[in-house]
């Protein structure tokens, strides 16, 4: 009797026990979370390296006023459309026309005296061959005839000045482009004779370069295997900005300094592009992403999979054995948006996770669900 209890008492405990490390065993289970992974995508690539560059209108000029007067109008509005030739500003001429009507008095005179000295002139030489003048005479009457048709030309000379800076009273357009703020109004008192009076700023920004600077090692990396730079992918050079655009916008390299600058190291570029839908301004900070190669088995992973912490990128990775890896990596350009470049790190086999990342950690056991 007493053995029969022992063995139902040892019976329950077996069972109690047996129940409980069961669900001790489904507990655990549920707690594994499920984490989404993927592959890396592997691709050609084109490489890129991006630099600031600072943007440049096709030309840019002042427009001064080069006379002294008073500004009688302005025809414009800033910021506008100017086309070449336009008129944008008068200054008081009536001094100006006044110089050019002396001037054409004084040309009228000179030309009247020269007629005169070379009528002279020639009865002199007709009356030397009958000896009724002197060899003298006819010297001094060529004398004459000559200051006179050097007076015709300092006439000229005059009038010429004067017609130049009565049509400074007239301000122009050099070129088509938009015009900035003017630096004076209209009835304020311009004095550019002695000194060109700054009035405004044209700017030809149909078409727009940007400056940038590489380095030396850049450039010899850049020519390393052609020994030239004329690939086409220099012809699409692609261009970002801190804030996106309307429009994808794309330049091509047009220049190349001769030489390097000594104090910095660096080479100046320019790439150049048409201004197309007009969203483009001189002086804009843009970030030129300059090719410089190709990697035909490039390794891309989701950028917004990659975390940043004080020791730089990483990735969680899960191993064999379904376990999170904390795995530091090196990375390149972003490519096609979405994806970014890894250079070191991990390799085509790695399983990345790409969801939930706040909740897992180095070394945690997951139950990883591939996802394209």
């Amino acid at each position: 009797m007493r053995n029969s209890i022992l063995l139902q008492i040892t019976a329950g405990i077996g069972l109690t026990l047996m129940a409980a490390c069961g669900h001790k065993e489904a507990k655990t289970a549920e707690q594994i979370p499920t984490v989404d992974v993927a592959l890396p995508t592997v691709d050609s690539v084109t490489l890129h390296k991006t630099y600031p560059g600072v943007a440049y209108a096709n030309a840019t000029a002042k427009v001064v006023g080069r006379v002294n007067g008073q500004l009688l109008t302005k025809n414009h509005a800033s910021g506008a459309l100017v086309k070449k030739g336009d008129v944008l500003f008068t200054i008081e001429s009536s001094t100006y026309r006044d110089a050019v009507q002396q001037a054409q008095a004084a040309l009228t005179t000179a030309q009247s005296e020269y007629e005169y000295a070379s009528n002279q002139y020639a009865a002199m030489k007709k009356a030397l061959e009958s000896d009724a003048v002197s060899q003298m005479d006819v010297i001094q009457a060529k004398s004459n005839m000559e200051k006179a048709e050097a007076s015709i030309k300092n006439a000229r000379a005059t009038l010429s000045d004067a017609q130049t800076k009565l049509g400074y009273c007239t301000v122009r357009a050099p070129f088509t482009g938009h015009i900035s703020s003017s630096t004076l109004d209209p009835g304020a008192y311009v004095s550019g004779e002695g000194s060109p009076v700054e009035l405004a700023t044209i700017y030809d920004d149909s078409a727009i370069s940007i400056d940038f600077s590489i380095e030396n090692a850049q450039y010899e990396s850049m020519i390393g295997k052609t020994g030239k730079i004329d690939s086409e992918i220099y012809k699409k050079v692609p261009l970002t900005f801190e804030e996106p655009l309307a429009h994808e916008y794309f330049a091509n390299l047009t220049y190349l300094s001769p030489s390097v600058d000594t104090n910095t190291g660096t080479i100046l570029l320019k790439v150049g592009l048409p201004n197309t839908y007009g969203e483009l301004k001189p002086g804009m900070y843009i970030t030129v992403n300059l090719p410089y190669g190709t990697n035909s088995r490039a390794i891309l992973v989701k950028d917004s999979a990659i975390g940043t912490d004080q020791q730089g990128k990483y990735l969680y990775v899960v191993n064999d054995s379904n376990k999170v890896v904390y795995t530091p990596i090196k990375v390149g350009d972003v490519y096609q948006d979405s994806l970014r470049i890894v250079t070191d790190g991990i390799t085509t086999d790695s399983r990345y996770v790409t969801s939930a990342l706040l909740k897992v950690r180095d070394g945690m056991e997951v139950n990883p669900t591939m996802k394209k």
